[in-house]
């Protein structure tokens, strides 16, 4: 079951809004990150009419989530340009996932800076040098080019393109959700001993109204700026095909190793 299908499983006007997470989205016995955030972004989309463009969100991966779930909206509060929006996800466990998302009309600033520098990205890849992952893994619905990860490189920098296999007709904000989490976490690139790893929460920031990008394939770049005690914390950007960033992020990732 791909992201469109998943997707057309919400109702407008439901509540909650019913959703089966595939196993084919998991990610060892919990939804994979991305795609647990961007149910809660479709659920708050259709919490109200007429909202402005996403701005920003806040996502907390409480605990997991897995099988049948419900995903709940409400709003926290509705101004003139700005609305406020959260989210829950309930599992027979509990909540699994709460987010708080801002959706903001844009309006006339004397700021225009950008102080984000561009990295040296290697060719959009060509079909015959793509791979997926397992069918059994959430990867199985992702391409890229190489390896996601390799232990003792002694980098705290992880980035590749990554594009969802199927990805045609897709709200483009929906796909970068859903594809900004896919790097393992960066920390992962400083271990030489194999452990779990779990992002605890994850900030974004949406650089865009309405992204875009060549077929499918956007450029992720995570890389950690702290990791001590069981934990690391990571910046995170996305860049579109023309070398453009699209989204920031940050998250904490608890280290079991």
């Amino acid at each position: 079951m791909n992201l469109a299908s998943l997707l057309a499983q919400f109702v407008p006007g439901a509540t909650p809004h019913k959703i089966s997470i595939p196993p084919t989205w998991h990610q060892g016995r919990t939804s994979y990150g991305g795609l647990s955030s961007v149910l809660a972004y479709q659920a708050a989309k259709l919490a109200a009419d007429d909202l402005p463009p996403l701005q920003s969100a806040q996502i907390a991966f409480v605990g997991p989530l897995a099988g049948e779930v419900e995903v709940t909206a409400h709003i926290l509060r509705r101004g003139k340009n700005t609305a406020f929006i959260q989210s829950d996800i309930k599992g027979p466990g509990g909540i699994g996932l709460t987010c708080n998302f801002i959706f903001m009309n844009r309006r006339e600033s004397h700021l225009d800076y950008v102080n984000l520098p561009a990295p040296s990205f290697p060719p959009v890849p060509s079909p015959d040098t793509v791979r997926s992952g397992p069918p059994e893994f959430f990867t199985g619905h992702m391409q890229y080019p190489d390896k996601r990860l390799e232990l003792g490189l002694a980098t705290n920098r992880l980035a590749s393109w990554h594009r969802l296999t199927e990805h045609e007709g897709l709200d483009h904000i929906a796909e970068l959700i859903c594809i900004g989490d896919a790097l393992p976490p960066s920390a992962m690139g400083l271990m030489t001993e194999k452990g779990m790893v779990s992002s605890m929460n994850w900030q974004i920031n949406m650089l865009t109204d309405v992204p875009t990008t060549e077929n499918g394939w956007w450029y992720l770049s995570s890389e950690t700026h702290h990791a001590a005690n069981g934990a690391s914390s990571q910046y995170m950007t996305v860049w579109n095909s023309r070398g453009e960033a699209v989204l920031t992020g940050m998250q904490s990732v608890a280290i079991f190793a």
